[in-house]
This record gives C-alpha cells, sequence and structure tokens, in this order.
C-alpha cells in the first residue's frame, strides 16, 4: 500500500560523510522507491569524475551540472535523491527541493563526520592532504557555512552516533512529519 512519503520526491542534505547515499539506498529499499545520488547522476552524464569536473571546469561549472540535474528530477518518478553537500547552497536549489519535495538534513555531528571521513579521504580530493586536526577545522568551517542553508530542511535528523539505525529512525521522523 502505498503512503503519502512514497508520493513525494525526498531530497536527503547534509555534509559530506553524513550517510545521505548509504541511508538513502536502504531507505528506497524499504519504502520500494527508485533511488538517484545526483554526483553518481553528474559523473554519469559527464563521463567525468566529479573531481575532474572541478579540476577542468571550475566549481562553478559543476554547480550549474548540479543544479540541471537536481531540476532533471522532475521527470522521474517520486524517488530518494541524495545530493551533494554543497547543493543546497547554490542558487535557489534548497527553495526549490522544499517546494518540489521533502527535505531531509542528515545532521552528523562532527565527531561522526570525522571518524567518517578521516577513514575514506584518500577518495576525497579536498581531503586527502589534511591530517586529522586539519580535517576537523575544516569541516566544522564548511558545515557553519552550510547550516542556514541545511536548517531550511523540512526534516531534520540528528545523527550523533555513527553506528545508530538512521533507516528506522529516520523513516520514523518522516512519517511524523508526514501527519502533520
Amino acid at each position: 500500500m502505498e503512503n503519502a512519503i512514497q508520493k513525494q520526491m525526498l531530497f536527503l542534505t547534509g555534509f559530506m560523510g553524513s550517510g545521505k547515499t548509504h541511508v538513502g539506498k536502504k531507505l528506497a529499499t524499504l519504502l520500494d522507491m527508485p533511488f538517484l545520488d545526483l554526483d553518481e547522476d553528474i559523473v554519469e552524464k559527464a563521463g567525468k569524475s566529479v573531481h575532474e569536473l572541478f579540476a577542468q571546469h571550475g566549481e562553478a561549472w559543476f554547480r550549474l551540472l548540479e543544479r540541471r540535474a537536481l531540476h532533471d528530477t522532475l521527470f522521474i518518478p517520486p524517488s530518494i535523491v541524495a545530493t551533494g553537500g554543497g547543493a543546497p547552497c547554490f542558487f535557489n536549489n534548497m527553495d526549490w527541493m522544499n517546494t518540489h519535495g521533502k527535505t531531509i538534513f542528515m545532521d552528523a555531528s562532527l565527531p561522526v563526520l570525522v571518524k567518517r571521513l578521516w577513514k575514506g579521504k584518500e577518495k576525497r580530493p579536498l581531503l586527502k592532504d589534511l591530517s586529522e586536526d586539519q580535517l576537523e577545522v575544516s569541516i566544522q568551517s564548511r558545515v557553519s557555512g552550510r547550516l542556514p542553508y541545511y536548517h531550511q530542511a523540512h526534516v531534520h535528523y540528528p545523527i550523533l552516533d555513527g553506528e545508530q539505525n538512521n533507516v528506522e529512525g529516520l523513516l520514523s521522523l518522516l512519517s511524523r512529519a508526514d501527519s502533520l
């Protein structure tokens, strides 16, 4: 039986390492909805990695591709969409997502982000050369600049423990928010 959650786009926002893709895939399976990772969609369409797009064309070009990919979600069935960490912060993307679906801020705590991003920092060009202390300062600075955008989300899901069960807790929050 389809419920109200399954009839709308669900946009997962939050900083890199907050679990948008991981939780998004599990949530999509649980709700029997399609899943789309916006960064993966951009990479597939452009034929280049995000790192290559930034290096060859600059951030402004990447943000245009990102906005187009986001707006293209109008043409797909209701889905779970994991956005890039910066997507809500450019153009009017956060307002657009709030208008065209339900937005969820995956608010991972600083210790959770540091732990997750330290483990996978080699895959992230902006982080790979940072010490653990530098990584923490960098994350804290970037997150604080993005919070005004993230806080515009319909649903705020705090992640205080890297091992907490994000999918069931998030589904419970979504169900409550949807019944208001």
